[in-house]
């Protein structure tokens, strides 16, 4: 069953010296539960993609349908849903609230939903344990090591249990251990959880590590 269905999918950008063409005729699928790694160099369109996934952005022709909601035909209201119940987000700029706790933070897709104190809770700790950050839960982001704060922003980004998740260079900010252990919890995470997730990154690894690889290159999606 295709949990993401891109047909047709362009996004293009005006600039001071004309259009740019993000995106061009770009079409897949992704089944439910598959790891699929997103390749290609800065400026192939990784990132308008995902966007675009994510109802961040809109196409300027196409379609793109998430877990059965067509997003060309969703308004404002419908996509911010869709992101609140569907989808999550990963960025390699963590995101994470500075003044809050690493607990804190991953409560806060909970509160949103006004999930009760104590399954809040609950939910929180089993998550940090996930991620192996049991012992850290008081601390605060820039109490953390690059890596640390990832693994809270990937527990945060689980937290409502989505169906998608989609990680924009994950491991951007990290060393190249440390970013092959995020990739690892991430292809781990997707395995025993049964999510899927559409995964971009620069680091060539991840081709081993990913059910498919999709490769993207000057806005248009490669073979």
């Amino acid at each position: 069953m295709s949990v993401i269905e891109v047909d047709g999918l362009s996004r293009t950008l005006e600039s001071p010296s004309g259009a740019v063409h993000a995106l061009q005729d770009v079409s897949f699928r992704v089944e439910a539960g598959e790891f699929v790694a997103l390749i290609g160099r800065s400026g192939s369109g990784k990132t308008t993609l995902l966007n675009c996934l994510g109802g961040l952005d809109r196409p300027t022709a196409g379609r793109v349908v998430v877990d059965g909601r067509d997003l060309t035909e969703l308004d404002d209201d419908g996509r911010t849903d869709l992101r609140r119940d569907v989808l999550a987000f990963v960025f390699q700029t963590f995101g994470l609230v500075p003044v809050l706790s690493a607990a804190e933070n991953v409560e806060l897709p909970l509160r949103l939903r006004r999930v009760a104190v104590a399954e809040r809770r609950d939910r929180v700790a089993e998550l940090l344990e996930l991620v192996g950050l049991a012992d850290h839960a008081r601390q605060r982001p820039g109490e953390l090591s690059g890596g640390q704060q990832q693994r809270v922003a990937i527990a945060r980004a689980l937290a409502a249990s989505p169906a998608v998740l989609l990680a924009d260079e994950p491991t951007g900010q990290l060393d190249a251990e440390t970013g092959a252990q995020i990739l690892a919890l991430l292809r781990d995470l997707s395995r025993s959880t049964g999510m899927t997730m559409l995964v971009s990154t620069h680091d060539p690894s991840v081709r081993d590590r990913a059910d498919r690889v999709l490769e993207l290159q000057d806005g248009r999606l490669l073979a």
